[in-house]
């Protein structure tokens, strides 16, 4: 055996986050202790991506179990390490002292713990996305880490889709404005533009909003329009409402800070677009305070999902303040929420439909893991466009983090797709109180 492989010891919630994470670990061992299986049985049931991916990775580990096994486990495969299940559940003294409980985190400790002992020529890592579980691991001398294949490595290189243009030839601004188009050449100042990405181009003088349009190879002039009655307040919040409304764009990432106006934005865009869409559909992921399940609040299903659906309906509401009463707009409104032309809904009852031909707003995607995004993305149909919202600072899943999360993964593989579109939002547009809290508590 190389004394270059190292041995993994998994944590359910890896395995929760990623079915295919054994397939990751290259020429390296995976150990699975029992109590992971056991975890894992309590979540083969449900709809949701975690329990798909209990489903799939026991499937998975019984095709493997399949083949004959060696001392040290089952052969994956050419270029990979071998995977074994290990049941023993003797607690070893230094762990038992420390850790007194009997609970499954423990009894994985135990077992890494065994195994480093018993294998001192070899590094015995435990991977786990639980923070807490790490420590742990730590402190009984054990080397613990995150599960980091979809982490983004560098958090200060995640794309923001605009850039500014200074300097920029009076001439090319004029141009511009005059026939809403540019070519490349004609501002040198922009090198190496991504498809869609946003520029704010000035010289002192004059300035302009433009995005660079990759199938004409040009920059387009953005111009600043309402859209259903909202009005854009900065230059990315019409950057925003542009790539929102663009039907050349089918994929849309819009983050910020709270108060930035993302899902408004989002919002005001589909409903000024309604018409080339079979129905709006406006829905986040539901993540229970202290990750109590909703059993655990009071009512039918209804009043317990109120309370997440509620800024939603807040958004929709900012909206409808626009107009009076009589407006037809307004009354426009309220036919499409009683017809069903626009769903309000927990993401959960939106996974394993197809969309055709639909606008569909995922807010709060911060709490997304890569898979889950995935598994959207891909329900899309025909004339189906997705746009995600969130804020990658305030992310309240237990075992994501601002580079693990689904939005930052999303919008650092999608970057420079045609289809794509990203920005960023700066600036705070819902109050000053509220822009000065974000920034200074």
């Amino acid at each position: 055996m190389s004394e270059q492989t190292k041995l993994f010891v998994l944590d359910t919630n890896v395995i929760l986050h990623d079915s295919s994470c054994i397939h990751q670990f290259e020429k390296n061992d995976i150990v699975i202790p029992i109590s992971v299986l056991e975890e894992l049985d309590h979540f083969k049931r449900g709809n949701e991506q975690l329990h798909y991916n209990a489903r799939e990775f026991l499937r998975q580990l019984d095709d493997l179990s399949s083949q004959q096994e060696t001392d040290n486990g089952v052969p994956q495969g050419k270029k990979q390490g071998k995977i074994r299940v290990i049941v023993n559940h003797n607690w070893h003294p230094d762990v038992e002292a420390v850790f007194q409980e009997d609970c499954p985190d423990h009894r994985i400790l135990n077992c890494a713990y065994k195994l480093s002992n018993n294998n001192p020529e070899r590094d015995t890592i435990l991977v786990s996305k639980d923070t807490n579980m790490r420590l742990k691991a730590r402190s009984l001398g054990l080397t613990a880490e995150d599960y980091a294949t979809d982490k983004i490595m560098d958090l200060d290189s995640v794309y923001t889709g605009s850039r500014l243009v200074e300097n920029a030839p009076g001439t090319a601004i004029d141009t511009l404005f005059n026939t809403g188009r540019l070519d490349l050449p004609d501002l040198p100042e922009i090198t190496n533009p991504k498809a869609n990405e946003n520029f704010i181009i000035r010289n002192g003088q004059k300035s302009a909003l433009a995005i660079y349009n990759a199938l004409e190879e040009k920059i387009v002039r953005v111009e600043k329009t309402p859209a259903y009655g909202i009005m854009p307040r900065n230059a990315e919040q019409s950057f925003a409402l542009h790539m929102v409304t663009d039907n050349q764009v089918q994929l849309v990432t819009l983050s910020g800070k709270a108060g930035t106006g993302k899902t408004l934005l989002a919002l005001a865009g589909a409903m000024e677009c309604r018409s080339e869409y079979r129905q709006i559909y406006l829905a986040r992921p539901i993540v229970p305070l202290s990750n109590r399940d909703l059993g655990y609040l009071p009512g039918d299903i209804q009043s317990k999902l109120d309370p997440y659906m509620q800024p939603l309906f807040d958004n929709l509401a900012v909206i409808r303040h626009q107009f009076k009463a009589k407006d037809k707009r307004a009354i426009k409104i309220n036919e499409m929420l009683e017809q069903d032309k626009l769903l309000i809904t927990p993401l959960a009852y939106i996974r394993g439909r197809s969309l055709q031909k639909s606008f569909f707003i995922v807010d709060e995607a911060q709490n997304l893991t890569p898979h889950e995004v995935k598994t959207i993305i891909t329900r899309a149909g025909e004339g189906t466009k997705i746009v995600f919202t969130g804020d990658i600072h305030q992310i309240d899943h237990p075992y994501l983090d601002k580079r693990s999360n689904g939005l930052t993964y999303l919008i650092s593989r999608m970057k420079g797709q045609e289809m794509y579109a990203h920005i960023t939002l700066e600036k705070g547009e819902r109050s000053h109180l509220a822009e000065l809290a974000s920034d200074l508590l």
